[in-house]
């Protein structure tokens, strides 16, 4: 039996993943987070195989969570489940240690058949995830640090550097520090030009 946490701020979302996978004899959702220090708690006391996760979660998310869940359990699978584009984030996922990453709006077939691909001990990447990481031919953003692109994701989701320092446990000066490498690194000058940059690269 294939032991499942599913860990998402949305209770319908929770709901109807849980739904799906009642219906598999192999699949178990042993437990549910609404946040990602939840989930953080779930797996420090409990054992699972495979952990579903949304990057943007209230509290510790996103790459963050995935490299400390990673820490806490190394044989953990961890199966992002995310609204964001492949292409843009599946490539950090991975390389922060999850297992696979797909889009919500991925078929039910397509979900259990990660799981139990990813339980097994492979890795799932789809073909724009793929994409990415063989292409030689670099974007700007990519060359953020994980951290960086965190804030970025926060900034042009209508944040505050109050807030997103609120969110990442950070000094509001610390992210108006990063905040100006963004800004340098993709050589822009103001948030707007970030947004519009979020915009035109599919990162919102």
């Amino acid at each position: 039996m294939i032991r499942v946490l599913i860990a998402d701020d949305h209770k319908i979302v929770r709901d109807g993943l849980r739904r799906i996978l009642a219906a598999t004899p192999d699949i178990e959702v042993a437990a549910e987070a609404a946040s990602g220090d939840e989930a953080l708690a779930l797996t420090r006391a409990n054992d699972y195989d495979v952990t579903m996760l949304d990057m943007s979660m209230p509290g510790l998310s996103g790459i963050d969570l995935i490299k400390r869940l990673r820490i806490e359990r190394p044989k953990l699978r961890i199966l992002v489940l995310s609204m964001h584009g492949e292409a843009q984030y599946a490539a950090r996922a991975l390389k922060a240690g999850a297992s696979g990453y797909l889009n919500k709006d991925s078929a039910a077939e397509l979900l259990v058949g990660t799981i139990r691909k990813i339980a097994g001990g492979g890795v799932h990447i789809g073909e724009a995830a793929a994409a990415s990481l063989m292409s030689s031919e670099k974007q700007p953003h990519q060359a953020l640090s994980d951290r960086e692109f965190e804030v970025l994701r926060l900034l042009v989701a209508g944040q505050s550097p109050t807030q997103v320092a609120g969110r990442l446990h950070l000094s509001v000066k610390t992210i108006s520090t990063h905040k100006t490498r963004i800004l340098e690194k993709l050589n822009l000058k103001s948030t707007a030009d970030l947004v519009r940059y979020a915009l035109e690269n599919k990162l919102l």
